[in-house]
């Protein structure tokens, strides 16, 4: 039934992928075409990658509704391994990369086959972010030089950006009518793709920008053969050049190179770039996914291996999962795979159909869009978001992104991943606090009360980012999920970051997901993703965060009229008289809600001494009471209670009450007043409702529900539970 279900909800979704797959086909046409060129590959192997990626990918892939395609990441790699390994000769380059393209399309096999899809987490943020711009700068050096109409600027990233102005004024200046024509068109194209966005008409907007200059540009061409007396005035040579039998003689890879160090240097940077591009991507839309569902990563990663395999023994790019286009596709109400598969077939028809058009498109023009794509990925808007989240951040991003353009793509990530592990060392003048603790197994994960909770221990970062992902990947999204980082001295910011996505996922699915444990930790800014670092110092340092979770107790405060103060207090001077705290050292008290009779607080305290100490963190009530009642110790009957009973302690069973009796251990020195206390209504009270360990000290009530810190909802169902035992007592 669930197949047949399946089918006809495949079967009814299908005009609207049809239709989402022809729009995105209208974006990756351009894109797929000016790729390729900025890879310095032939124009249609760009649009080989599209097609064999939407075709495989649909069928074997593990995502729902990402597109796939050549990569913007993958330009600058491309471009580079053709320079280097052709020595001059860019169509035997482009022969001897297409060889390293199958090879680094068998690494991402392997990856997806080993499951490895998680080496991912093991970048910085920042790191990435920077070499993203890097990739973005680069892109945009060498193609605004073609959208000038220049094809012949050649030099390093920053003496392609130097001579920008240079060549704009011989732009402005030229008398060759065939550049001028050129470099407007590729300025009005550039135009369209700014202010695309501000024309907000839905039948305008149905035709993507990218489609918009493809078809001003044919546009123009039909013109001038029309209603001109003069011949086009573009040059061939500023034109792109398709072949005359597109699916003709596939180009055949050249393997004589693999034993090469720039052969295997090249794989190993096509392999890296595709998958951290792939994988990006991937998390990126799943976020956009209207149906909340999340995609198989490992799956995924397989299946563009196995694409881009293929791919390249056709003469065709890198497969990855691109943002932009998945973007277009879930905009257009795409919602499975069916969609990528569409853009692929209205790739073939457009290639075969409209060929001879779109040999008619400027280069200048496809330039323009790679222009502003390449903007986009280094847009100052970026640096800006980075040094809000912190100035270490920034520092990290800017180092990526100078060596990233300096060198490599490799040496950049590298060198950023050093800068942030030195950076977090300086932070938290502590190196053996990340070498003794790197392999030590620091994420538990246990379930409670219908609640996963997740406790962190040490320090969480990019280095071992992955044991806690592999726990909160095994929580299902529509449960409550409470992550505790109380006794981690260090997050950094790529677990921030990413801790946020889970929550939103989980939001949007209908589960709860709550962070805890990070009051009093000093961090680089108030931005919610900057990394956070456990300070004992003055608790109105004014580099402490408020939390989500601070916040949230000051609602509850103001809902329930109580008083909410997050500063740290030495003690509560009445807990030293509870016997659970004769053998324990109450280190500090927080996050205190209080009302004329009760507190409600956060508590560090120690057990044990010397090398057998042990640091605690929980949330306690504490109710004064007006009248004196008998001191006792109430708490759920277990197999520990048991123990306990029969070292001599005695369970005070209460007569006619036996499932209480059975059910609660109750102990205390005077018998007699304790069962006068216990009155049916008290009983009752404690019968249906939640298990607590409750212990009197005559004048008072502690009231805890686990050593550890509570989670919101839990404060809320503590505080509730403590004001209605209060009345019945009172």
């Amino acid at each position: 039934m669930k197949k047949k279900s399946a089918l006809n909800t495949f079967i009814s979704e299908l005009p609207k992928n049809i239709f989402s797959g022809f729009v995105v086909s209208l974006v990756a046409l351009p894109l797929g075409l000016g790729l390729a060129l900025a890879s310095g590959a032939p124009p249609i192997s760009g649009i080989i990658a599209a097609i064999v990626g939407g075709l495989v990918c649909s069928i074997l892939g593990g995502s729902n509704v990402t597109i796939t395609g050549p990569g913007n990441g993958l330009v600058v790699v491309i471009l580079s391994a053709i320079t280097i390994l052709g020595e001059g000769d860019m169509y035997e380059g482009y022969l001897f990369t297409l060889a390293a393209i199958v090879f680094s399309g068998i690494l991402m096999f392997i990856l997806g086959i080993l499951r490895l899809g998680s080496l991912s987490n093991f970048f910085p943020s920042s790191a990435i972010q920077g070499m993203l711009a890097a990739i973005g700068i680069g892109i945009l050096a060498k193609q605004i030089h073609v959208m000038f109409g220049n094809l012949g600027a050649k030099g390093s990233i920053l003496e392609l950006l130097y001579f920008i102005p240079e060549d704009f004024m011989m732009f402005i200046q030229t008398n060759d009518q065939s550049v001028f024509y050129a470099g407007s068109v590729g300025v009005v194209s550039l135009l369209i793709m700014i202010f695309y966005s501000k024309i907000r008409n839905k039948y305008f907007q149905l035709v993507p920008a990218p489609m918009w200059i493809v078809l001003v540009s044919i546009g123009m061409y039909y013109y001038f053969e029309m209603f001109s007396i003069n011949n086009y005035p573009i040059s061939d040579e500023l034109m792109i050049n398709l072949p005359d039998k597109i699916f003709g003689e596939f180009p055949q890879p050249n393997f004589s190179k693999i034993i090469d160090y720039e052969f295997i240097s090249a794989v190993i940077a096509i392999t890296l770039i595709a998958s951290i591009e792939s994988l990006l991507s991937i998390k990126a839309v799943d976020k956009l996914d209207p149906e909340k569902r999340r995609s198989n990563i490992n799956k995924d990663i397989r299946s563009l291996g196995i694409a881009t395999v293929i791919s390249g023994f056709l003469g065709g790019l890198n497969v990855v999962t691109v943002i932009a286009r998945s973007s277009v596709n879930v905009n257009n109400r795409g919602s499975n795979r069916s969609a990528n598969f569409f853009h692929a077939l209205f790739l073939v028809a457009f290639i075969v159909l409209f060929s001879n058009e779109l040999k008619h498109i400027p280069l200048s023009a496809l330039a323009a869009i790679l222009v502003y794509t390449g903007y986009k990925l280094a847009s100052p808007e970026n640096i800006k978001k980075t040094f809000q989240i912190g100035s270490e951040q920034l520092i990290i991003f800017l180092v990526t992104l100078f060596v990233t353009i300096l060198t490599n793509l490799i040496s950049g990530i590298l060198v950023g991943i050093l800068t942030t592990f030195i950076i977090h060392i300086i932070i938290n003048k502590n190196i053996l606090l990340f070498v003794r603790n790197l392999l030590k197994p620091n994420v538990l994960m246990f379930e409670e009360d219908d609640k996963y909770f997740i406790s962190v221990d040490n320090f969480s970062s990019f280095l071992n980012y992955s044991k806690l992902k592999s726990k909160l990947d095994q929580i299902p999204e529509t449960e409550d999920a409470i992550i505790d980082f109380s006794m981690c001295d260090f997050i950094d910011h790529t677990v921030m970051e990413n801790i946020n996505s889970y929550s939103e996922s989980f939001k949007r699915k209908g589960g709860h997901f709550e962070v805890i444990g990070l009051d009093g930790y000093k961090s680089g800014s108030k931005h919610p993703f900057a990394l956070r670092k456990f300070v004992l110092g003055k608790p109105k340092d004014k580099n402490l965060t408020i939390t989500k979770r601070q916040k949230s107790l000051q609602n509850i405060g103001d809902e329930l009229r109580w008083n909410y103060k997050a500063e740290y207090k030495d003690s509560i001077e009445e807990l030293t008289d509870f016997g659970y705290f004769r053998t324990r050292q109450i280190n500090k008290i927080s996050n205190t809600l209080s009302s004329k009779q009760c507190t409600l607080f956060d508590i560090e305290f120690s057990e044990g001494e010397l090398i057998a100490k042990q640091n605690v963190k929980a949330t306690m009530m504490f109710i004064e009471l007006k009248r004196l009642i008998p001191q006792f110790t109430l708490d759920r009957e277990g197999i520990f209670e048991y123990i306990i009973h029969f070292a001599g302690f005695k369970d005070i069973d209460i007569d006619h009450h036996p499932d209480f009796s059975k059910r609660f251990y109750l102990s205390g020195k005077d018998e007699n007043k304790i069962r006068e206390f216990f009155t049916d209504e008290i009983i009752l009270f404690f019968e249906s409702n939640k298990y607590y360990h409750i212990e009197s000290n005559e004048k008072g009530l502690l009231i805890l529900g686990n050593e550890r810190l509570a989670g919101v909802k839990e404060i809320k169902a503590l505080a509730d539970f403590g004001q209605r035992l209060k009345q019945i007592i009172s």
